[in-house]
């Protein structure tokens, strides 16, 4: 809506104005007063409105959204059917105490998940101690029954004791020295250990290594977890020895770039992250009054999948998504055809020199419905549930471990009408102009129409995905050492970071220990120099046992 026209009112004005509308005898001009206030109040409202979407947004950016899952974001009206199917109305519009009474009968509890005790199976890390019997062994005469023989079971009764420590362990060995009381020789015992074996052995940058890149733990707070344990362990140290350790290893981080580059599906998003070195040079260059070519800075997550695999890479600096994803795909080989690229709407995200299969983030777009929710609840149901079910459609080809063409088929026939009914109903929204196109709702139809095309490009090409999830959830590790630790102190630094949790995510996404396979890979660092295929989270344990045959 255009701004109205300006006129300007003194209260004895309104007054007069008020006074004519009551005695409804309007004067020349009163039309023109009136429908200024009436698209001065619209235009107020819609900035209200907006404000609050804008508040709302804020409040989840600060503080997180909890969930984002339709039973959760619609408010049930009343009589209508919920999740779980019941036409009966929500207890909670009800009296309180009847709703306690309701909750309290056993039928009616639902068990909450994980609440569950760990079993013995699930402590894949501990050390296995293996207990004889005091009096008995394999073969010896029943002690009950003084007739059969006893035996050893496959499964063996457990018992887990779970001791605390701290995450890097010292040992202090006192050697014994021996004196001659005549000529002073001295006689000192030997060390257990190999006396030129390095103080830090290898399993010192793994722990600190996946404390800091992989659970955001900064070295400073290390330091002081450590110091408080008795076991010293100054944050420069825990520089040097990633540092070292990356030096170690780095050649594995270039063949995951190399094999990301020939996936399938590539995902790709941008979060911000600050590096003090290139934050001075954008000091330095705007005190010399030269406008620098570029001063923002970011963590580019690329998530790559092929063949069942998965492959999290992290990049920081100056560049941006796109130019990222430029650089990888310059390391595809010629002969394959172009990756699946899932991303959101942002233009920054597409490569400039190289063609991709695009495909749009379907939960971008149902963000925007989510966000306006408050405001257009009936509307935004409708959108909602339509996904719901898409989703719903998806989840089963999951579960069912569709290959991509069934899965491709399945969604044409189930999901495909959901979507063109959904696409009918957004052009009546606008056409019809039941929507203000300048709306929060408006804005989130216009964004769906606008990028139909890739964001149903699941209903056209097999393997494509509806979402960038994947991506947004590798981005977690870097979003939480910025939460944490703030900042890189340099380029270099941030490269460290990149390496590790690029490492450290892709062992996580394909059910790998990432402390055996860091541990691993530096102790056979000139092999992994030589052969860095043979050393990927899916394989090393096999070139491992081959050397050892």
């Amino acid at each position: 809506m255009k701004s109205p026209k300006r006129i300007d009112l003194t209260p004895e004005d309104i007054d007069a104005l008020l006074q004519r509308l009551a005695a409804r005898s309007l004067q020349d001009g009163d039309y023109e007063i009136i429908k200024a206030i009436v698209e001065t109040f619209v235009i107020l409202n819609q900035a209200v409105d907006e404000k609050t979407t804008s508040i709302k947004r804020l409040l989840r950016m600060l503080f997180g959204a909890s969930t984002e899952k339709a039973k959760n974001v619609l408010k049930n009206p009343e009589g209508k059917e919920d999740e779980s199917g019941s036409t009966e109305p929500s207890t909670s519009c009800n009296n309180p105490e009847d709703a306690s009474k309701e909750d309290d009968k056993p039928g009616n509890k639902k068990k909450r998940k994980g609440h569950g005790r760990n079993g013995a199976s699930a402590y894949t890390g501990a050390d296995k101690i293996k207990v004889a019997h005091a009096t008995l062994k394999s073969g010896d005469r029943c002690p009950a029954c003084l007739r059969g023989k006893v035996y050893v079971m496959k499964t063996p009764g457990v018992v887990v004791r779970i001791e605390g420590k701290a995450p890097v362990q010292a040992s202090v060995h006192e050697l014994e020295k021996l004196r001659c009381n005549l000529c002073g020789e001295v006689f000192t015992a030997k060390a257990p250990e190999n006396p030129d074996e390095e103080k830090y052995d290898e399993t010192v940058g793994s722990i600190i290594a996946l404390l800091k890149y992989g659970s955001g733990f900064p070295f400073y707070r290390l330091e002081r977890l450590q110091e408080s344990l008795g076991v010293p362990l100054p944050a420069s140290t825990q520089w040097d020895i990633v540092e070292k350790k990356a030096d170690h290893i780095h050649p594995v981080y270039n063949e995951l770039i190399r094999q990301a580059a020939q996936g399938d599906v590539l995902y790709n998003d941008d979060t911000t992250m600050k590096i003090l070195a290139l934050m001075k040079s954008n000091d330095n260059e705007q005190e010399d009054k030269d406008e620098p070519s570029r001063k923002g800075m970011f963590t580019t997550g690329i998530l790559s999948t092929t063949n069942g695999r998965k492959i999290a890479l992290f990049f920081t600096g100056r560049k941006h998504a796109g130019e990222n994803m430029n650089d990888l795909l310059e390391k595809r080989e010629s002969d394959r055809s172009p990756p699946i690229q899932m991303c959101d709407a942002l233009s920054r995200n597409l490569p400039k020199d190289f063609r991709t299969i695009l495909a749009n983030c379907m939960a971008h777009g149902r963000r925007n419905f989510v966000d306006v929710t408050w405001a257009f609840p009936e509307q935004c149901r409708h959108v909602i549930e339509i996904l719901k079910e898409v989703y719903k459609n998806d989840d089963i080809a999951k579960e069912q471990n569709m290959s991509p063409d069934e899965r491709l088929k399945f969604h044409q026939e189930d999901s495909g009408p959901l979507m063109e009914q959904l696409k009918i109903w957004l052009n009546e929204q606008l056409d019809e102009k039941k929507v203000e196109p300048n709306s929060g709702l408006g804005q989130a139809i216009s964004y769906m129409l606008r990028h139909w095309e890739p964001l149903t490009l699941f209903l056209r090409v097999p393997g494509a995905p509806l979402d960038n999830n994947l991506c947004e959830q590798a981005l977690k590790k870097a979003i939480l050492h910025r939460k944490n630790a703030l900042f890189y102190k340099t380029e270099h630094g941030a490269y460290i970071g990149d390496l590790f949790m690029s490492i450290i995510h892709t062992c996580n996404l394909n059910d790998v220990n990432p402390f055996d396979y860091l541990t691993t890979l530096e102790k056979h660092s000139s092999e992994v120099f030589k052969n860095p295929h043979k050393w990927l989270p899916w394989n090393y344990e096999a070139t491992v046992s081959s050397m050892t045959e």
